[in-house]
């Protein structure tokens, strides 16, 4: 895995490894950004509701960059647009650490929203690609290299804590060893050009029947997975009434089984097809939930959110994988606007966890997700995988 290899000597194996690093390097960047919003907040002088204010800047940066990054993928190629990607989400990311003031944070932050996106999409490209050389299935895989780069960035960054080192040499840090990563696997990558493309598409075009559907299996997965990445700690302290030591069980255990699950995912679908994968998972998310909403005591909701994990961990690699495929619009542009339609569930899922959470009460917010996970396994069956 070394770009001084010649394209004719790489084998698909090396491909795949190639593509896993940079999965492994995306993951890892935002863990970190993640591991030092505390200390970052601290700096600030910000309170939780101007923190969560703050970081919607993150999203009105990632928004514009999804179409724009399956065009950009079209014309200059999925390598070129992974590269710049990586350059610019962890040149964001040191941004991130030495802005002093919120003037300066705030753009520094769209445009780590924009970034992230550009070198996810491009990545996930290439991860097609890689596949398509495969008699099997192995999205899920790369996926499950990003879960993993998640747990080693939040180590990293417990220790920098534990240390008291700044974020801004946090985050250097990091930039070198990304910039490693690029150096040693970019030639690796899959090679791409405009001309690999059947024919020139304008910068917006309406996805088919095929993707809207991929698009609402991603949307309701995506509210599912939202509402754990916000919402488990919260529930752990207001609703199962955990310890201080146990607040973040729930999301620890969530995320295990979700990496857990993406690494045994690819077996799973050869044996029984993305199909009834994906209408597994989403009955098993709903299954998970609703067992902690009725059984909000620690073991019986930690067991519930497993389950969650393991439902939500192979559902949007098997819908990117099948978009990859599309024979309307190229993969980039395919991954994008599929992408787009699922973002928007992972962007209003916690909000509307909130809202609902204000009128009722947190389990019934929960409850509500659960049917979500019910949508996901409905509508996979309409849909062409």
């Amino acid at each position: 895995m070394i770009s001084l290899a010649l394209p004719n000597q790489i084998t698909p194996r090396t491909h795949r490894l190639a593509v896993a690093t940079w999965f492994f390097l995306q993951g890892i960047i935002f863990a970190s950004w993640a591991s030092r919003i505390p200390t970052i907040q601290q700096r600030m002088g910000l309170s939780e509701g101007d923190l969560g204010l703050l970081l919607l800047a993150i999203p009105l940066g990632q928004l514009p960059s999804l179409p724009l990054t399956g065009w950009l993928i079209h014309k200059h190629g999925s390598r070129r647009m992974a590269i710049a990607g990586a350059m610019l989400y962890s040149t964001a990311l040191v941004g991130l650490g030495w802005a002093p003031t919120l003037w300066l944070l705030v753009p520094c932050l769209v445009l780590f929203g924009f970034a992230s996106n550009l070198m996810n999409i491009s990545i996930n490209t290439q991860a097609v690609g890689v596949e398509a050389l495969y008699d099997k299935p192995i999205m899920a895989s790369f996926h499950g290299m990003w879960s993993l780069a998640g747990f080693t960035g939040a180590a990293i960054g417990m220790v920098m804590n534990g240390f008291s080192v700044l974020p801004e040499y946090h985050f250097l840090l990091i930039l070198g060893l990304i910039l490693l990563g690029v150096v040693l696997s970019y030639g690796a990558l899959l090679p791409h050009s405009p001309s690999d493309e059947a024919e020139d598409q304008p910068l917006f075009v309406l996805p088919d029947r095929t993707l809207l559907t991929l698009g609402a299996i991603a949307f309701c997965a995506l509210i599912c997975e939202g509402a754990m990445f916000d919402w488990s700690g919260v529930y752990f302290k207001k609703v199962v009434h955990a310890d201080k030591g146990w607040v973040s069980a729930g999301y620890t255990a969530f995320m295990s089984t979700m990496a857990l699950g993406r690494f045994g995912a690819d077996w799973l679908t050869a044996r029984l097809g993305p199909r009834l994968v994906i209408q597994l998972s989403g009955c098993l998310t709903a299954f998970g939930l609703l067992i902690a909403v009725l059984f909000p005591t620690l073991l019986p909701a930690m067991v519930g959110f497993m389950l969650v994990g393991f439902g939500t961990s192979s559902v949007v690699p098997l819908v990117y994988s099948a978009a990859g495929k599309s024979t309307v619009m190229s993969a980039g542009m395919a991954l994008a606007a599929v992408s787009t339609i699922g973002f928007l569930g992972f962007l209003i899922g916690p909000p509307i966890i909130g809202l609902v959470a204000g009128a009722t009460s947190l389990r019934i917010s929960y409850s509500l997700i659960a049917v979500m996970g019910l949508c996901v396994a409905a509508v996979a069956t309409k849909a062409k995988l």
